[in-house]
């Protein structure tokens, strides 16, 4: 009896004790758990002011590289219109030939071209991969700039010491570069006009916003019409004027098929993205004809006041800076281009695709050289002229053309996709009615 009860004292104290260990177990747990769960927290805040501030690093290197793009527009200006004149020493390099002719003009404009495509085309090569901030090649793109530096400066020299022979052969390459870059471009301005018109939908909720698209719709229209009588009074002033008349013409007819299909009751788009999109093709026409050559201009009156002309010099300015800011744009706007639109964003992605970035910067490098030798590889070009001469224009009219063209075609052909799956339907049902007996 006694001993019984020893072993039941035993046994209770026993389970006294595994209990208390349990308690303790369960409190040292749940303080491993709290410290870890505050670890985490802790972890994910760091991360999160991490990111925050690659990106912002991200970011912020995007607005440098525009500016060493824009430094590269005049450097080939000054090249092309007073190198010959400022940079005796570069006559006695070997590729620049007799008084460095062929380092300067269209060559020297060629040549500074290629450095800079070369340049941009070193950093795509090195960042095209990359897809997240913690990604070594991110810090790449964002910083060393003394690295990066000192790799512009070897892409810059290196052109002049390649022989003219190669520089004109990268000049051919050149104008497809250049085409592509305008093709890109339009893509992206239209997927501009294209979310604008998203934004301002009237519906229930945003009135205002209707109101407002409404009142930019005619605007943008009323604009377009301007533009038009614009053209028609100060470049085709007399009947004599015939390809004029042909440009102007055809491009009224452009923006009235642009506003016919836009109101289609199967199209049924509105009238704002049809409205910016037709003040952009006027836009177009006009650039063309100011690109015409200044001998064969047909104007109600002459412009050419003197090569150092206060207008001259202004519009010239603006001219680079718009290269500038169409290559910046359409670098940025990479989702423009993006094949499946339902990918999901994560904290840790950047914040916008690098390679395509410095892809679009490269392809511009051979656009603004093309502008400042007028498309042609023999052009020499007057002193604060840019895109000026017979080929000039007729790019902006095909571009002018183009752009309509893959406008009406985007806003008809969700309508062609849907008749043909309709008619790929009623093919199977009628193959089937007919083998069922």
């Amino acid at each position: 009896m006694v001993v019984d009860q020893v072993v039941w004292f035993d046994c209770r104290m026993s389970a006294s004790e595994v209990t208390t260990e349990a308690t303790a177990a369960h409190v040292n747990l749940r303080d491993s758990l709290s410290v870890l769960q505050v670890q985490v927290i802790a972890s994910l805040e760091l991360n999160r002011v991490h990111y925050a501030e690659g990106r912002k690093k991200s970011l912020r290197a995007r607005y440098y590289f525009g500016i060493l793009f824009l430094i590269m527009n005049f450097i080939a200006w000054f090249f092309r219109d007073y190198g010959q004149g400022v940079l005796p020493f570069i006559h006695h390099i070997k590729a620049c030939g007799k008084e460095g002719e062929d380092c300067f003009h269209a060559l020297g404009v060629l040549r500074v071209s290629l450095g800079c495509y070369i340049f941009f085309s070193v950093m795509f090569l090195t960042t095209v991969k990359t897809r997240k901030l913690h990604e070594s090649w991110n810090l790449w793109h964002s910083g060393h700039w003394e690295v990066k530096f000192i790799i512009l400066l070897v892409s810059m020299a290196l052109p002049f010491f390649l022989p003219s022979e190669l520089v004109q052969i990268y000049g051919e390459v050149a104008r497809i570069g250049a085409g592509v870059f305008l093709l890109l471009q339009l893509v992206s301005v239209i997927q501009f006009i294209i979310w604008w018109n998203k934004y301002w939908i009237p519906d229930e909720e945003r009135k205002q916003r209707w109101s407002f698209g409404l009142l930019m719709s005619t605007l943008f229209y009323v604009a377009s019409m301007c533009g038009i009588v614009y053209l028609y009074t100060t470049y085709a002033p007399r009947a004599s004027c015939s390809l004029n008349l042909f440009f102007i013409t055809w491009t009224a007819i452009l923006l009235a098929a642009i506003m016919v299909v836009s109101l289609h009751s199967k199209v049924n788009r509105g009238l704002l993205s049809s409205g910016i999109m037709a003040s952009y093709i006027v836009f177009l026409c006009w650039c063309a004809l100011r690109s015409e050559p200044a001998t064969a201009r047909c104007q109600t009156k002459n412009q050419e006041k003197g090569n150092s002309d206060w207008i001259t010099i202004i519009g010239f300015l603006i001219a680079i800076f718009a290269i500038v800011i169409a290559a910046f744009s359409t670098g940025i706007d990479s989702k423009s281009f993006q094949f499946s639109e339902d990918k999901v964003e994560e904290e840790d992605d950047i914040p916008y695709s690098y390679g395509f970035f410095h892809l679009v910067f490269s392809l511009g490098a051979m656009y603004f050289a093309m502008l400042f030798i007028s498309w042609d590889l023999n052009n020499s070009a007057r002193k604060w002229s840019i895109d000026v001469g017979w080929m000039s224009a007729w790019v902006r009219v095909i571009n002018e053309w183009f752009a309509a063209t893959i406008y009406i075609w985007m806003l008809i052909s969700p309508i062609v996709r849907e008749n043909k799956v309709m008619n790929n339907g009623r093919t199977v049902q009628e193959t089937v009615d007919s083998v069922m007996p």
